[in-house]
């Protein structure tokens, strides 16, 4: 009998902690799910209301003094609620006039692909209450209600082009971006980068992973987290890259896992080392990343072409993707490097990383060119020259007896 409820005690213990994570699992499955309900319930009151008021206003001839009277009047009557001031009222109604068929916002077919299982490496993660849950199967108006009123705010704010707030719409839903991090890729241009890399990935790679893989690379990468001078080493921009990691893989983007830095292969009897290797979690492929200064070279090519092959043979498991290369480098001559990759089956990519954000053009138009400040420096300096005022005399000191002393 003993003997009996000792071997169960032990199935209870070996069972437990998989009994523990399922249940949590679905304890938090049901937060979010919650979460994501009233969300979408708030966005739908915000929009509903400034539906209501817009009517008004068009029917009846309310101007804009009826904002502030409803504000006070709301404070009035429900002084614990919330989100209804008159800035944020006038929100409501802006947002109801940027969207008065929200059923008409359809997410592209990159929006719709599968999020991964696993969730980015906590490294790379923002607090949870400013984190979006990302959004899976969703239909196009379900999917506009999940995203958080910040998240409209910032869209309305900051993006005025309609497709392009849409991309960024999916994106915060698909990667779960919060809304600092929305407003950095927002300021980034990151729709502008985002699969632009040069790479060979549709001739080797099959179509959904070759699409995937495309859509997972920037070109050009900022870098404008680093502290780099010109010149620098690659040694420099490397060590540099781990130090700021977070940052760096907020600019990779979502997926990446970080394995290592020089990372030693013995192939025969020499080591080599790579200068950072990923782990891609939604890809589920190893990523080798060279970095290099100054222009691309076809020679880089075939040298990760080598790391590919290395890393596919010791590291990668047999349901692993094939190993993705990624040649990083200040600029490149496009043809020459689509011709690097003639030949080779390793599915490779080539971007450029910019150390500094670029200016938008109505900035940079505004601003004085280097020539323009040093002549108006140099006029100032000449000004200057010639209207030097007089040597003054220091004011004389009096004498008792009536005369002034110098």
């Amino acid at each position: 009998m003993a003997g009996k409820r000792s071997r169960k005690a032990a199935v209870v213990r070996d069972n437990f902690p998989a009994l523990l994570a399922d249940v949590k699992g679905r304890i938090q499955a049901a937060q979010t799910r919650a979460v994501l309900a009233v969300n979408a319930e708030l966005v739908r009151l915000y929009w509903d209301i400034g539906r209501i008021i817009d009517q008004r206003q068009q029917q009846e001839g309310w101007g804009a003094a009826v904002i502030p009277r409803l504000a006070a009047a709301l404070k009035n009557e429900l002084p614990e609620l919330k989100g209804f001031s008159e800035r944020n009222i006038d929100l409501m109604i802006q947002f109801y006039r940027e969207y008065p068929e929200p059923a008409a916002i359809v997410p592209s077919v990159v929006a719709q692909l599968p999020a991964p299982p696993i969730s980015q490496p906590a490294v790379a993660k923002s607090s949870a209450a400013e984190k979006v849950q990302p959004a899976v199967a969703k239909t196009p108006e379900s999917t506009f209600w999940a995203l958080p009123w910040a998240h409209h705010v910032i869209l309305m704010q900051k993006v005025k082009d309609l497709p392009t707030r849409r991309w960024y719409m999916e994106q915060t839903l698909a990667r779960g971006w919060s809304r600092n991090v929305l407003a950095a890729q927002i300021d980034a241009q990151a729709h502008t980068r985002q699969g632009k890399a040069v790479s060979n990935f549709a001739a080797v790679l099959p179509a959904p992973q070759s699409d995937l893989a495309q859509q997972t690379l920037k070109d050009p990468y900022i870098f404008d987290f680093l502290t780099l001078a010109e010149p620098f080493q690659e040694r420099e921009l490397e060590t540099q890259l781990v130090r700021h990691l977070e940052k760096f893989l907020l600019e990779l983007g979502q997926g990446f896992a970080f394995v290592g830095r020089q990372y030693r292969l013995t192939v025969g009897d020499d080591d080599f080392y790579i200068d950072l290797l990923f782990y891609h979690l939604r890809l589920r492929a190893f990523v080798v990343i060279d970095l290099k200064t100054g222009k691309f070279k076809p020679e880089y090519a075939g040298k990760l072409n080598f790391y590919c092959n290395a890393v596919n043979q010791q590291l990668r498991h047999p349901d692993d993707a094939p190993t993705i290369g990624l040649i990083l480098c200040q600029w490149h001559d496009r043809l020459q490097a689509e011709y690097s990759f003639a030949g080779i089956d390793k599915p490779i990519g080539i971007s450029t990383y910019e150390l500094t954000r670029a200016l938008p053009p109505a900035v940079q138009s505004a601003l004085p060119t280097v020539e323009q400040i040093e002549a108006e420096l140099g006029a100032t300096v000449q000004r200057s020259e010639h209207a030097a005022p007089p040597t003054a005399k220091k004011p004389g000191r009096k004498k008792k007896g009536g005369g002034v002393s110098g």
